[in-house]
């Protein structure tokens, strides 16, 4: 198999607005649960060995965790307690699904409540009552996961070169991409907000300070894209020559995009996103006159 598989967006659309809406409700759950970190760093989901998972969660004295497991095709839910559960991925609405998670924690004795909805997305069908997307194609989820695989590895390198303060490189389930980001150290303008069915101080909390994000999101492009933005954007920055030659600004989306089947097909596939990620991170750094000297090794 090749360690960068291609996946075109068209053949699993259903698969993959279905499975938004499932992260949607493990993600709530952790944000029930784990305690707020700045940038709401506490509720992404993370690439596992296996799929995506929330890392261990408190419960009182106790901790779980829930594992999409695109291997084997299963929810897993594992507690500090010999106890677990498991619920199988396959084709069924969200309504079936979230009723089969729910009581699966009830039956570990875990019980949560959450705004029972989606967020990011129109229109914002509650869990309970989406019958709507219900597809899934195991093939197409575990695919998508081994491009979450090379995304993850190539985007943690890039993260350790900065000694700044940056996030892990962790997966948003609001708009279902991979995201690292790094910060100047600067706070930044009020975040305008508009995110759909996302209250504006939200927003205002995760663009609380200057930054340069980057990521992949499986949209974009046939492929799905990597991604790069500044908040704020500093002047000059979408004319900022960019590396490699397949890299363009989206002047709608505001962000530099890089179609994964440009990285995938390329003689060197690490190498061509660390120069997106890369090029991308100092345009906005040298813009923005970013302490470069003191925020990277």
């Amino acid at each position: 198999m090749s360690g960068w598989p291609a996946l075109l967006v068209e053949e699993w659309v259903d698969t993959r607005d279905t499975l938004h809406i499932w992260t949607q409700i493990i993600g709530k759950i952790r944000l029930e649960v784990a305690p707020m970190i700045n940038h709401w760093w506490q509720v992404p989901l993370y690439v596992s060995t296996r799929g995506l998972t929330t890392s261990p969660m408190p419960f009182g004295t106790r901790t779980f965790e829930m594992h999409f497991d695109f291997c084997d095709h299963q929810l897993h839910i594992d507690t500090s307690d010999p106890d677990r559960r498991s619920i199988p991925l396959e084709p069924k609405p969200v309504a079936t699904f979230y009723e089969e998670t729910m009581a699966a924690l009830a039956q570990l004795g875990i019980h949560v409540d959450i705004l029972a909805r989606p967020v990011e997305v129109e229109p914002a069908i509650p869990f309970a009552e989406d019958y709507q997307h219900a597809s899934y194609d195991p093939d197409a989820a575990h695919r998508f996961w081994r491009q979450l695989v090379q995304a993850d590895r190539v985007m943690t390198d890039f993260r350790s070169r900065y000694i700044g303060k940056a996030s892990p490189v962790h997966f948003f389930w609001g708009s279902f991409d991979l995201a690292v980001t790094r910060f100047s150290g600067r706070s930044a303008p009020r975040h305008p907000g508009g995110s759909p069915n996302v209250a504006d101080w939200v927003m205002e909390q995760a663009y609380s300070h200057e930054l340069s994000s980057a990521g992949f999101w499986p949209g974009g492009s046939a492929e799905g894209a990597f991604y790069a933005y500044a908040y704020p954007a500093p002047d000059g920055f979408a004319a900022q020559p960019v590396s490699p030659r397949d890299a363009h600004y989206d002047p709608d989306l505001r962000e530099f995009l890089l179609p994964h089947e440009s990285v995938r097909t390329a003689g060197d596939p690490d190498a061509a996103l660390m120069a997106f990620l890369q090029s991308t991170y100092e345009a906005v750094a040298e813009l923005g006159r970013w302490d470069r000297s003191g925020l990277e090794t």
